[in-house]
């Protein structure tokens, strides 16, 4: 039997425009590979500014690309978000349920978040976001009944912005037995919110994911050295290190496992695809190499496509390859 996996996080729809060159950047104000956050005001007037170039759209914040990517594997999944009563929340919402995640969602009145993705020509990305109400759920939005459904619960860093939210969330989850990974999001999340994450990590957190930066702000060492303090507050602790690979631990091993993908086009949703793949591989019963290997893999498609989300007709050879790492 296959574990399942709630995610909670920001509900928001991605809109991608690939731009011709890195000039486009310094016209809006906002430095290359920087995650900006931004008013309404500010998002309508970037979008407008690039409105020449190529875009698209797809459902994202990290929590939902990487639910998502459980269903396509076909692990039960749902998100809780929070959405406005325009089209971008039906669209978000619509695209869930087509992915076959289960929405818990709390709509209110307006537009929902989004977050305006810049695409350099080698791939790297540059995030403006407005949040919109996405971040503003509130402890009684999240029923202790539908997380008690759940086997794993999957918070994003992002959200450390609404303490309350949080601690209520992963205190409902620990009452009802229900295992809980964080992905730390962001550098600038960790410097912020250090004295939180230095309480609630070894007091509820099972699973820890991070990337390089991430894990050398929460500990000041550099990857290899940072995993061995991570692994000694949490089961298992996870430093992704973009074209290095990743670095896993539980229970004192340690393992290196290579990147897969090779030249990145995008690395928008990588790091959710690799703990998508991680947590499927968790919830499936596999090995601690077996399921980072499976991140690896996942990641490895991301990075080939523009965009976060992995194209339909991927997911049969993906689910070959996933049969292949764990037979």
């Amino acid at each position: 039997m296959i574990m399942s996996t709630l995610g909670l996080g920001n509900a928001l729809v991605d809109i991608l425009l690939k731009l011709k060159n890195d000039t486009s950047l310094a016209e809006i104000g906002i430095v290359r590979g920087a995650m900006d956050m931004i008013d309404e005001y500010q998002m309508i007037v970037i979008q407008r500014t690039l409105s020449h170039l190529e875009r698209s759209q797809t459902p994202g914040g990290s929590v939902c690309n990487s639910m998502r990517a459980l269903a396509l594997l076909g692990a039960p999944s749902g998100f809780i978000g929070k959405i406005g009563t325009d089209t971008l929340g039906a669209y978000y919402e619509q695209a869930l349920l087509e992915a076959g995640v289960k929405p818990y969602f709390t709509k209110v009145d307006g537009i929902s978040g989004c977050c305006t993705v810049l695409i350099s020509p080698d791939g790297e990305r540059t995030m403006a976001t407005f949040l919109g109400p996405a971040p503003t759920l509130r402890p009684e939005d999240v029923c202790e009944d539908v997380v008690a459904q759940y086997d794993y619960m999957y918070i994003e860093g992002y959200l450390l912005v609404n303490e309350p939210l949080v601690r209520s969330v992963m205190e409902k989850a620990r009452q009802a037995g229900v295992k809980i990974a964080l992905d730390l999001s962001n550098f600038n999340i960790v410097n912020a919110f250090r004295g939180m994450l230095d309480d609630i990590i070894p007091t509820y957190i099972d699973i820890l994911f991070s990337n390089e930066s991430e894990a050398k702000s929460f500990t000041g060492l550099e990857p290899e050295q940072a995993i061995r303090m991570m692994a000694e507050i949490v089961e298992i602790a996870i430093v992704t290190c973009g074209k290095e690979g990743s670095i896993v631990s539980r229970r004192g091993e340690i393992l290196k496992i290579a990147a897969e993908g090779g030249k990145p086009l995008d690395t928008t949703g990588a790091g959710d695809h690799f703990a998508a793949g991680f947590l499927y591989g968790q919830s499936v019963g596999a090995s601690l190499e077996q399921s980072a290997r499976i991140g690896s893999m996942l990641a490895g498609y991301a990075i080939n496509v523009i965009g976060p989300q992995i194209p339909g007709e991927q997911w049969k050879q993906i689910k070959l390859k996933v049969s292949d790492i764990l037979s």
